[in-house]
């Protein structure tokens, strides 16, 4: 439940009170340590987990633009086009007309399918290794969480 707003303070007493009580960046923490669990058990094949959730997407939605892309993954479309620009250099997605002739689309191309197979077990492992830091019920708290959220409009 939400704080009403305080007084003026010294930045100190703010900094304390936002360093302690920030969902926000905690959020990110997390972000970004479970992020490097999934990348480093994708480092082999040489997709990070960033790429391998755009891949997804692609696979299970295509074909979709881009921006759709962005939406769906609350991305940022510059962080989509630079990811995009490895994964069509490395052959796992190609760009195509869309059928209503304004725009392009995404297409999951057959090395991006192979590339979906020989990660799942790497990310099964890493799924594994982000389960037992987070601990079985820090893992089901936080996909309750996040399942919440996105059920009330919380994605794209």
């Amino acid at each position: 439940m939400g704080r009403a707003p305080t007084k003026k303070r010294h930045p100190r007493d703010a900094a304390d009170q936002m360093a302690d009580e920030c969902l926000a960046v905690r959020v990110r923490l997390l972000n970004r340590t479970l992020s490097a669990v999934y990348d480093e058990a994708l480092r082999p094949l040489g997709v990070t987990v960033g790429q391998l959730n755009v891949l997804v997407v692609v696979a299970k939605r295509g074909p979709l633009s881009p921006g759709d892309v962005a939406k769906r993954l609350h991305m940022e479309k510059s962080t989509v086009s630079r990811n995009l620009e490895r994964m069509r250099g490395h052959g796992w997605v190609t760009l195509s007309p869309s059928r209503s002739g304004r725009g392009q689309v995404l297409v999951i191309h057959a090395k991006g399918r192979k590339l979906l197979e020989r990660a799942l077990p790497l990310w099964e492992k890493a799924q594994e290794d982000a389960e037992a830091l987070l601990g079985q019920r820090g893992a089901q708290s936080l996909r309750r969480t996040a399942d919440s959220v996105w059920s009330r409009g919380g994605r794209g």
